[in-house]
């Protein structure tokens, strides 16, 4: 074998080493991000022209402790990623959407207290990438892979329609925050349905999603009746869905 094919057959394996080593770099920088800008409970008044006080889209500030589990799992996942899986082919086609999403969600609080138009735009950049590293999570190391990026995307979705729905309900666009919330939960239940029925044996996806709208309903209670019974609503058909797909995973083979 000459030197020049011998460089080219390792390009490969270095470049999917670096893309492992790049997963962990900004998994740390992602998680260690609240350490290094000011708290975010929803953007300000000041930050938009109508301002969104306690807007009926937001879950209860509960649900956002869900961000623990999310960087725990994470930080282990892409750990595991570096130390057994550096040269895993079926882990290397997750590592470079799910590197954009965690490389857009690093400085994310950081924007997110300065602007709402532009910590709109990049969230629907770490979901939508996010989402694009679930569906190509491989079936092996569940546990390891495919589990914790279901719930972090699956957070992002529902992040996603929140931080829309505010910010367009601040700038007046379509409707107001009463509007806006029936309009975010029910984009977000399609979003959800339509990748959750991609990826079956991601029930965290869907579970995560379900715990946002529980948020929800949380929030608004009987004082916003409509908007508790759209997401416990939501609720129910996505976690109809996922105790479907679980069902027909469990079913034995015929023949």
């Amino acid at each position: 074998m000459s030197h020049s094919t011998h460089t080219l057959s390792l390009e490969p394996v270095r470049m999917s080493q670096l893309k492992a080593w790049l997963t962990l770099a900004f998994t740390v920088t992602f998680v260690a991000s609240p350490a290094f800008t000011a708290p975010f409970s929803g953007f300000t008044p000041d930050q938009l022209p109508i301002p969104q006080v306690d807007p009926p889209v937001q879950p209860a500030g509960y649900a956002f402790s869900i961000w623990g589990l999310i960087y725990g799992w994470l930080l282990a996942s892409a750990l595991y990623g570096v130390y057994a899986q550096r040269v895993d082919g079926a882990w290397d086609r997750v590592r470079a959407p799910l590197i954009v999403s965690l490389a857009s969600g690093t400085p994310w609080l950081a924007v997110a207290n300065r602007s709402a138009i532009w910590a709109t735009v990049l969230i629907v950049v770490m979901a939508a990438s996010a989402i694009v590293a679930l569906r190509r999570t491989p079936d092996a190391d569940h546990w390891w892979l495919r589990a914790p990026v279901a719930i972090y995307a699956g957070w992002l979705t529902a992040a996603t329609f929140v931080s829309l729905g505010s910010t367009a309900a601040g700038y007046g666009v379509l409707t107001n925050g009463l509007g806006w919330a029936f309009l975010g939960i029910t984009l977000a239940l399609v979003v959800t349905v339509l990748v959750q029925r991609t990826v079956p044996r991601a029930s965290g996806y869907g579970g995560t999603v379900i715990w946002a709208l529980v948020g929800i309903m949380a929030a608004n209670g009987t004082a916003r009746l409509g908007v508790t019974l759209l997401a416990g609503a939501g609720a129910m058909v996505v976690g109809s869905l996922v105790a479907a797909q679980r069902r027909g995973q469990r079913r034995p083979a015929v023949g």
